[in-house]
C-alpha cells in the first residue's frame, strides 16, 4: 500500500466490501433477468428427486455467487407455488454447499492472479453488452459479467487493506472456547450486517491470507457466517405461505445443526485438512485449508440431513398451519360414515358443495386479476401465491373425495347409490378442471404487462373513447371477463335458471369478442400476436365456464339432499 494511514486503510476496506456486494448484486440480478421464465422450467425439471434438488441448489448458487439470494429465491418459488416444499428443501441444502464455490474462486483467482488484469476485461465486455442490449437478455448477461469483474476488484481492495493493516491490528485469537465463541459471533454479526455470507467469507479469507487471523479463528467465523445467513431467509418468510415459513425453519435447523457439528469437529477437521493439503501440494496454504474446511462441513451437513430429511419434513408439515390448509381438510367425510352408503352419499354431496365453493372462489379471484374495466390495475401483492394456495386446497379436497368414493364403493350398496357415485366423481373432476384452468388464467394475468393508467380519473365524466392498441384490445375482452364473473357468482348461488342465463350471456360476449379480435388483428388495428394471446386467454376462460356449467347442471340433476340439522 502506498500509505499506512488508518483512515485510508479503513476507506479501502469499506470500498472493498462495497465493491464486493455491488458485484454480487449485479451478478445475481443479471442472471435472474437473463434466465427469465427458463428458471421456472429448470426448477420444475431439475428438482424431481432430492438428489436433483441438491445439485440444482449447488449449481444455481455457484452461478449467482450467493446462497442467501438462492435461499430467498427458493422461498419465493415455494410462496408462488412453483416449487413444492420437499423439492425446495433440497435446493436450499444444495445452496449451502454451493456457497463454497465463492471460496474456491477467491482462493484460485484472488491470491494467484493479478486481479485487475483478470477483472477489468469482464467489466469492459459486460458493460458493452449491457449498453448495446438494454432491456434484453444480452444486456442482463452483460450486467452479470460486469458484476463478476466488480466482485473481484472488491476482493483486490480487501486484500490491499488487510495487508496494510497488518497482524497487530486485531486482538489475538486463541484456540480456547471463549475465543472460538467470539469468532463465531463476529462471523454471525458480520453476515447479518452485510446480508451476504459470501462477503463474510471473502473478508475472512483475505484476513487469514494477510496474517491477521489464525486459521482456527477464521474457521469459527465462517461457521458463524453460515448461521447468520439464515436471517435473510427468516425475513423473506414473514407473511409468506406456510410452506415458505417451513422452508425458512428448515434452513435455520440445517445451518444450526451443521454449525454445532462443525464446532465439535473443528480441531480434528482442520488437522485432517492441513495434512491432506501438505500431502497433495507440499505446503499448508491457510487459504486453501480454510476453503476446504468450509466445503467439508457443509458437505457433512448434507450427509447428516440425508437420513433425517424424512422426519424433518413430517415434523415441519404439522407446524405453521394456515387457514388455507385447514380449508383443504374435508368437512363432511368420515370413515365411520363410509360404512353406511346412504349417509356416505349425503356426506359426499356436501363435500362436493364445499369443493365447488372453493373452485368458484378461485375462479372469481382469477377473473378479477384480468381486465374487468378499461383501467386495468396492477395485481395485488402475493396474488399468484394466493391462487396457488387456493388451487392446492381444491386439489387436496378432490383427492380426499376420490379416496372416500373408493372406500364407499367397497361396501355393499343399493343400486341408486351405486349409480350416483360415478356422477359425483364426474362433478368433482369438473370443479378440479375449472380450478386448474382458472389458476392458469390468473397466473397469465399476473405476468401480463398492463397499459399505463391515466393520472386522473373523474368518476362522473363520460367514458373517453378507447385509444391506442392497448385500449382496443381491452375494449374487446373486458365484457367477456365481466360476463365470466357474473357466471361464477350465479353458479355459486346455486340457481340453475340464473346460471344458464349467465352462461348464455357469456357465450354471446365470447363470440363477439373473438370476432372483434380477429377483425382488429387482420385490419392492423392491434398487434396480431397480442390478439392471438388474448384469444388463447379467452379460450381458456370459456373452457373454465363450460366446466362450471356442466358441474352445476349435473348437480341439479341429482336427487335433493336431506336437509342438515
Amino acid at each position: 500500500m502506498p500509505s499506512t494511514s488508518p483512515l485510508l486503510l479503513g476507506a479501502t476496506l469499506l470500498g472493498g466490501i462495497g465493491l464486493f456486494l455491488l458485484g454480487m448484486t449485479m451478478l445475481t440480478d443479471g442472471l435472474k433477468v437473463a434466465a427469465g421464465r427458463a428458471l421456472e422450467r429448470i426448477l420444475a425439471a431439475w428438482t424431481r428427486t432430492r438428489l436433483h434438488g441438491l445439485f440444482t441448489g449447488v449449481l444455481l448458487t455457484a452461478l449467482m455467487q450467493s446462497s442467501t439470494a438462492m435461499t430467498v429465491a427458493a422461498i419465493g418459488f415455494v410462496n408462488a407455488g412453483l416449487l413444492s416444499f420437499t423439492a425446495a428443501l433440497w435446493v436450499v441444502f444444495g445452496s449451502n454447499l454451493g456457497s463454497s464455490v465463492t471460496g474456491w474462486l477467491v482462493a484460485a483467482i484472488g491470491f494467484n492472479f493479478k486481479i485487475d488484469a483478470f477483472a477489468l476485461p469482464f467489466i469492459g465486455v459486460g458493460m458493452a453488452l449491457k449498453l448495446t442490449g438494454e432491456g434484453t437478455r444480452r444486456g442482463a448477461l452483460g450486467t452479470s459479467l460486469a458484476g463478476f469483474g466488480v466482485l473481484f476488484l472488491g476482493i483486490d481492495l480487501l486484500k490491499d487493506g488487510f495487508e496494510g493493516l497488518g497482524p497487530q491490528s486485531l486482538p489475538a485469537f486463541g484456540t480456547d472456547g471463549a475465543s472460538m465463541a467470539l469468532a463465531v459471533l463476529m462471523g454471525l454479526l458480520l453476515t447479518i450486517v452485510l446480508q451476504a455470507s459470501s462477503a463474510t467469507l471473502a473478508l475472512v479469507l483475505t484476513a487469514v491470507a494477510g496474517g491477521m487471523l489464525p486459521v482456527e479463528a477464521g474457521a469459527a467465523m465462517v461457521i458463524g457466517a453460515n448461521v447468520g445467513t439464515t436471517l435473510t431467509g427468516i425475513l423473506a418468510a414473514i407473511g409468506a405461505t406456510s410452506n415458505a415459513r417451513r422452508l425458512a425453519a428448515a434452513h435455520v435447523l440445517f445451518n444450526v445443526v451443521t454449525a454445532v457439528v462443525a464446532m465439535v469437529l473443528l480441531s480434528p477437521l482442520l488437522r485432517l485438512i492441513h495434512g491432506l493439503g501438505v500431502w497433495l501440494t507440499g505446503n499448508g496454504d491457510v487459504v486453501t485449508q480454510l476453503v476446504l474446511f468450509h466445503t467439508s462441513f457443509n458437505a457433512l451437513g448434507v450427509l447428516l440431513m440425508w437420513p433425517l430429511s424424512g422426519p424433518l419434513v413430517r415434523f415441519l408439515l404439522v407446524r405453521f398451519r394456515s387457514a388455507e390448509e385447514d380449508a383443504a381438510r374435508a368437512r363432511y367425510l368420515d370413515h365411520n360414515v363410509a360404512a353406511v352408503p346412504e349417509l356416505a352419499l349425503q356426506a359426499l354431496r356436501r363435500e362436493l358443495a364445499h369443493l365447488g365453493h372453493c373452485a368458484l372462489r378461485l375462479a372469481s379471484d382469477a377473473a378479477r386479476l384480468n381486465p374487468v374495466t378499461l383501467h386495468w390495475p396492477a395485481p395485488a401483492p402475493q396474488s399468484d401465491a394466493r391462487l396457488a394456495r387456493q388451487l392446492q386446497t381444491v386439489e387436496q379436497l378432490q383427492s380426499q373425495i376420490g379416496a372416500f368414493v373408493s372406500e364407499v364403493s367397497r361396501q355393499p350398496m343399493p343400486q341408486d347409490v351405486a349409480r350416483q357415485l360415478p356422477e359425483l366423481l364426474r362433478i368433482a373432476t369438473y370443479f378440479d378442471t375449472l380450478a386448474r384452468v382458472m389458476h392458469h388464467v390468473g397466473q397469465q394475468a399476473v405476468h401480463t404487462l398492463r397499459p399505463p393508467v391515466p393520472a386522473v380519473t373523474i368518476p362522473w365524466a363520460p367514458a373517453a373513447p378507447a385509444t391506442g392498441a392497448h385500449d382496443a384490445l381491452l375494449t374487446c375482452v373486458v365484457p367477456v371477463f365481466t360476463a365470466a364473473l357474473d357466471f361464477f357468482a350465479s353458479d355459486e348461488a346455486g340457481g340453475t335458471w340464473l346460471a344458464e342465463e349467465a352462461h348464455n350471456a357469456f357465450e354471446e360476449r365470447y363470440q363477439a369478442a373473438k370476432a372483434a379480435l380477429l377483425q382488429a388483428g387482420a385490419g392492423g388495428t392491434v398487434d396480431v400476436a397480442a390478439a392471438v394471446d388474448w384469444l388463447a386467454q379467452l379460450s381458456d376462460l370459456r373452457r373454465a365456464v363450460e366446466q362450471g356449467y356442466k358441474a352445476g347442471q349435473h348437480l341439479a340433476a341429482l336427487p335433493a339432499l336431506v336437509p342438515e340439522k
